[in-house]
């Protein structure tokens, strides 16, 4: 059993990495500067989790690694979603709450980080049923 529980956070721990490190690539940051990319995922994590209904909430984070359902979990009110943001709103929660540079402006770095989890974790599908909770201005920013 221990075996198990370590073989699935070692997984975790990969796809975290590797979703980090694609934001990373897209940035041209150094592995040193990893707290700008975590800071990245977990503000388009927590923005986009709490503009879903609780429901569609679930069932996308059922599809992330365990670490990064754990960022995203962290703090959720789920009696105060979804949230009401359209694009300019949710464009403009995300540059008050990420502290650092934005290089191509916050909508490129909401794609990046979105990229990047469509490209390691969610299918398709589970995407289309993000996107059908979105306002339309805000669902063209998804992958």
């Amino acid at each position: 059993m221990a075996e198990q529980l370590k073989s699935a956070v070692e997984s975790s721990m990969e796809k975290t990495n590797l979703i980090l490190k694609d934001i990373e690539q897209a940035y041209g940051w150094p592995k040193e500067q990893r707290n700008q990319s975590y800071c990245a995922l977990r503000t388009v994590l927590h923005l986009l989790r709490d503009r879903m209904p609780v429901q569609e909430s679930v069932e996308f984070a059922a599809q992330l690694p365990v670490v990064i359902r754990g960022i995203y979990f962290d703090g959720w009110k789920p009696m105060d979603v979804p949230v009401k943001l359209n694009r300019d709103d949710f464009l403009f929660e995300v540059r008050q709450r990420f502290q650092y540079d934005i290089e191509g402006g916050t909508e490129h770095l909401v794609q990046v980080v979105l990229d990047a989890l469509r490209n390691n974790v969610t299918t398709q599908g589970q995407w289309d049923d993000v996107k059908d909770t979105m306002p339309k201005d805000v669902a063209r920013m998804l992958p």
